[in-house]
């Protein structure tokens, strides 16, 4: 696969947009008629917390809190439609479920809510998959996020910030390592490199290069038998011409 693989469509600029305006939405529903979704998120072992694992995401507490968010999405889901399209809505949907039952499972018994735990999918899985596979542009992609959200792996440790849910950050970014390693990508093209260009190119031991000289003039040196014969092979092979002759007046007076 070339870097034809990577074809700008609608959807790289469509899916962030839509999915974070869905954000806002809720959140405007929320204010305007006095919903309280906190009772919504993710309740860790309770069997009615369990509907957090779908609505925690989209449930913010403040504008602040939604907007922090906001940013980091527009931004990831946007390179992952980009750079990874047939990928994007599995990771998106299952790191959505799977971050947020490890949520369910390891967190604190309080309500946990906000799109953080799928941006913690995103930057694991768009940093880790570049690396695994080893092709330049995906591994300048891992760079480029781990150069922009860097930081944000010191939010999975508790202890750090007490009003965050490092829980579901942590869920998030063991999801993400996880995809990395189950969904495949394509085998991604590796430049051409030629015999000469090889470190270990001995010019003496190719049969076409030792016929000519340190500064690149042609030596007539006799040609082993061996090798005059696949020459002779060579042009000796069926080989076609087609042509066609096109009589004019000047033929006839000739």
């Amino acid at each position: 696969m070339n870097d034809n693989h990577f074809k700008f469509s609608n959807a790289v600029i469509g899916l962030p947009v839509f999915f974070v305006l869905f954000l806002w939405i809720i959140y405007w529903v929320q204010i305007r008629f006095d919903f309280d979704f906190y009772q919504n998120g993710i309740y860790p072992r309770d069997f009615s917390g369990l509907q957090g694992v779908l609505f925690s995401p989209f449930i913010h507490e403040n504008l602040d809190h939604l907007y922090n968010n906001s940013i980091p999405l527009l931004v990831l889901l946007a390179a992952l439609q980009f750079f990874y399209p047939k990928q994007s809505f599995s990771v998106i949907i299952f790191g959505i479920l799977f971050s947020g039952l490890i949520t369910w499972i390891i967190g604190r018994e309080n309500y946990h809510i906000g799109a953080s735990g799928l941006i913690y999918v995103l930057v694991s899985f768009i940093f880790f998959k570049g690396i695994q596979t080893g092709y330049y542009r995906l591994v300048a992609l891992s760079l480029s996020v781990i150069l922009l959200y860097g930081g944000m792996i010191w939010y999975v440790f508790p202890d750090v910030d007490k009003t965050i849910s490092w829980e579901g950050h942590l869920a998030g970014f063991i999801t993400g390592f996880a995809m990395s390693l189950i969904y495949k990508t394509p085998e991604y093209a590796k430049p051409i490199v030629y015999d000469w260009q090889k470190p270990d190119f001995n010019p003496e031991d190719d049969a076409f290069m030792k016929h000519f000289d340190e500064k690149g003039n042609f030596v007539n040196t006799e040609i082993p038998e061996e090798e005059a014969e696949n020459f002779s092979n060579y042009f000796n092979s069926n080989l076609y011409v087609n042509y066609t002759v096109t009589k004019t007046e000047s033929d006839d007076k000739i």
